[in-house]
C-alpha cells in the first residue's frame, strides 16, 4: 500500500510538472499549447475579460486553504499520536554511530533514493514527517488568514475552473506527499482507533493523557537539517506575509481610485513576484527539512517551483505592458538570473 501511495504521488507530480516545462520551451511550434496552458494558468489581472469562460471567482482561494487547513490538522493529529504511541523517540537507547548519522541528517541528505529503514531509522521519518506537517499547518493557517482578511479580490477577478481545480488537488496532495512514508500505517492506526472507538464506546476507551513533553521531547531529537529548514521555511514566510500585505494595499488602492499602481517594498524592489519567490523559498525549506531524501517531496517542489515561474514570467509580462514606468532593474522572479 506505501509503494502505490507514493508511486501515486510522483506519478501526478511528474504529470504536473511536464506540461508546464515543455509550455516553457522557446518554440514556435509550440506556441498553441503554451497558449493552452497559460489560459489555465492566468488569473486575476492576467486574465483578459475575454477569457472568462470557465472561470470562478478568484475569491474562491479560499476554499483552497479551508480544505488545507482541515487536511493537514487531520494529518498532523493522526500522525503525532501515531508517532507517539508506536514510534517513541525519547526512550530509545542509541548508539553513537546512530545518533551521529541523525544529528548530521543521516549519509543520504541530499539522494534522491530512499535507503532502505531499520526501525529505529523509521521511527525518525515519522517524526520527521510530523514536524514537516507542522510547518505546513503554519502555512496554510497564515494563508487562509491572508485570503479572508488581507487579499481583498476583486469582483472581477477570475480564474480557470481547471486551476480552481489544481489547487484543490494540490493543498490535498501536498501535506500527503509531505508524511507519504508513514502515511498508510497513519491512516490503519487511525482506522483501528475509530473501529476500537465503535466497538468499545467511550467510557471503555483508554484515556489519552496529554503529555506535552512527551509530544515535543522527540522533535528535539531531530538532526540539524529539520532545523536549518525549518529556518529557511520562516524567511521564506515572513517575506511571503509583507508581499501579500502589499498587495492587499494595493487592490484597497484599486478599488478606491479604480487603478492599480506599482507594488513597492520588501522583496518587490528586486523582483516582480516575490510573493511567488517566498513561496519557492518556503517549499524548499520543506526539502532541507525532510533531509532531501525523499523524492516525493523534490517533486513536490519541482511542481511548486515549475508552476510559480511559468505563473511569473507572464506576471512580468502584464506589468511591463501596463507601466511604461516600470523599474527596469526587476526580474521576474528569481533575482539578478530570471
Amino acid at each position: 500500500m506505501e509503494l502505490d501511495l507514493v508511486a501515486l504521488l510522483r506519478a501526478a507530480w511528474i504529470a504536473g510538472t511536464l506540461p508546464i516545462l515543455i509550455a516553457s520551451i522557446p518554440s514556435s511550434r509550440l506556441h498553441s499549447f503554451h497558449g493552452l496552458v497559460l489560459g489555465f494558468a492566468r488569473r486575476g489581472k492576467t486574465m483578459p475579460s475575454s477569457s472568462y469562460k470557465f472561470t470562478v471567482p478568484q475569491r474562491f482561494f479560499c476554499h483552497f486553504y479551508v480544505v488545507a487547513v482541515v487536511w493537514t490538522t487531520l494529518l498532523v493529529l493522526a500522525t503525532w499520536l501515531y508517532a507517539y504511541r508506536m514510534a517513541p523517540l525519547a526512550s530509545e537507547p542509541l548508539l553513537y554511530s546512530t545518533v551521529a548519522s541523525h544529528l548530521t541528517g543521516g549519509s543520504h541528505i541530499f539522494s534522491l533514493h530512499k535507503p532502505r529503514s531499520t526501525p529505529l531509522e523509521y521511527r525518525y521519518l515519522v517524526w520527521r514527517s510530523v514536524f514537516l506537517l507542522l510547518l505546513m499547518e503554519v502555512q496554510v493557517m497564515r494563508r487562509l488568514y491572508e485570503t479572508i482578511y488581507v487579499l481583498n479580490y476583486s469582483s472581477s477577478a477570475r480564474m480557470h475552473v481547471f486551476g480552481y481545480l489544481t489547487g484543490l488537488f494540490f493543498y490535498t496532495a501536498a501535506p500527503l506527499s509531505l508524511c507519504c512514508v508513514c502515511a498508510p500505517e497513519v491512516f490503519k492506526f487511525a482506522a483501528n482507533q475509530l473501529k476500537e472507538f465503535i466497538v468499545k464506546g467511550k467510557n471503555q476507551m483508554p484515556v489519552i493523557e496529554f503529555d506535552l513533553w512527551g509530544y515535543m521531547s522527540s522533535l528535539m531529537k531531530l538532526g540539524w537539517p529539520s532545523w536549518l529548514g525549518a529556518a529557511i521555511f520562516i524567511w521564506g514566510w515572513i517575506h511571503q506575509h509583507r508581499c501579500h500585505a502589499i498587495l492587499g494595499l494595493l487592490q484597497e488602492h484599486k478599488e478606491q481610485e479604480g487603478e492599480y499602481g506599482i507594488p513597492h517594498g520588501d522583496w518587490f524592489e528586486i523582483v516582480s513576484s516575490p510573493h511567488y519567490l517566498a513561496e519557492i523559498v518556503i517549499y524548499g525549506g520543506l526539502v532541507v527539512a525532510s533531509g532531501g531524501s525523499d523524492l516525493t517531496i523534490w517533486l513536490l517542489f519541482g511542481f511548486v517551483a515549475s508552476n510559480l515561474i511559468f505563473a511569473a514570467a507572464e506576471t512580468q509580462r502584464w506589468y511591463l505592458h501596463k507601466f511604461d514606468n516600470y523599474p527596469s532593474n526587476r526580474f521576474a522572479i528569481i533575482p539578478f538570473v530570471y
